[in-house]
């Protein structure tokens, strides 16, 4: 039984090319005690492994020759815990490869009844719960809010512009194609959505915003997040979340100007996901009877096999990809 692992060849410069990833076979381990053999169904490819590239981010860097990193849905093979048995289905930190080993007190257990095992790895897992922990817990939330989200079509975005609408907002999604915008007005009910590529941002935030921005929620950065802090209304929240304008460059951009914030009366938090893990459970339930009743919706961007890992991921940071984005590794 073999492991087939994808691994980081050479520090990518600005934006990573499928070069940059080496493709690896060798044998699979054996469990220790304690310890889990697996085999991984569904991997995520999420931004912020960019930053671990560059070595940037919280999570700690991904050097030349390490397993690349990554969440990771699969079932258990054999087992030597007590706390897991074969045939379970777990979450781990396991990175890009088939069948790792993994320590039985790092894996999460998986409640397959909640959705599509694939979900288990968006918009119900990490990135749902980012979107769920920023607008239940950081936004205060007011009926007839009106709410932006910038990379509106992604798992983090599409997620906060629905969690908004249920609690009654006024939703406009920024995004990058006519699809995209389509998508998240025609499936997730956003009210609006800016095509950046097509109109100046400033000019339809002014179309879509005329009273100014109640909540901000950041995925991006840079140019973006300034034209947002430019049209805050009176006592705005502003969520920082994601750094994609940041990812592909050593050249860190400048901030916004203070001026706009003191104007505004702004409260601007930083989320960290993990810092929020005791939503979970809440989240869980919520997220899966709004996924099962048909008031939320998703959009993924899957390939096959670890060896189209690389290209899906060079895809993501070039913003070309359409949905979270999920590698199925075994069926």
């Amino acid at each position: 039984m073999n492991n087939t692992r994808v691994l980081l060849k050479r520090r990518s410069e600005g934006v990573p090319r499928v070069e940059d990833f080496e493709l690896v076979s060798t044998p699979a381990g054996v469990p220790a005690t304690g310890e889990l053999l697996c085999e991984t169904l569904y991997l995520s490819l999420d931004p912020y492994l960019r930053g671990r590239i560059s070595g940037r981010h919280i999570s700690g860097a991904i050097n030349a020759g390490d397993l690349m990193g990554g969440e990771a849905v699969s079932r258990v093979i054999e087992s030597t815990s007590d706390q897991f048995k074969q045939g379970d289905i777990i979450a781990a930190h396991s990175g890009w490869q088939s069948r790792p080993v993994v320590e039985a007190d790092t894996a999460r257990p998986l409640n397959p009844e909640l959705g599509p095992l694939s979900t288990l790895l968006g918009i119900l897992g990490m990135p749902g719960l980012t979107a769920y922990a920023g607008m239940t817990r950081l936004a205060e939330l007011q009926a007839g809010n009106t709410v932006v989200v910038s990379a509106a079509s992604g798992p983090v975005g599409s997620m906060v512009g629905q969690i908004a609408r249920l609690h009654g907002c006024r939703v406009v999604g920024i995004a990058g194609t006519a699809e995209k915008c389509r998508w998240t007005i025609e499936q997730a009910g956003f009210d609006h959505c800016i095509n950046y590529k097509t109109e100046t941002l400033r000019d339809g935030l002014s179309r879509a915003c005329p009273d100014g921005i109640d909540v901000y929620f950041d995925n991006v950065g840079g140019d973006t997040l300034q034209a947002c802090m430019e049209q805050l209304a009176l006592g705005a929240r502003v969520i920082l979340c994601g750094l994609i304008a940041q990812y592909n460059t050593d050249e860190m951009p400048p901030g916004p100007n203070p001026a706009f914030i003191i104007k505004a009366r702004a409260a601007v938090r930083g989320l960290v996901v993990y810092d929020h893990e005791d939503l979970r459970p809440e989240f869980e339930q919520r997220v899966s009877r709004w996924l099962k009743h048909g008031d939320i919706k998703y959009k993924e961007d899957c390939v096959d096999g670890l060896a189209a890992a690389p290209g899906l991921f060079c895809r993501l940071m070039r913003g070309e990809n359409f949905g979270k984005a999920v590698v199925k590794v075994t069926e």
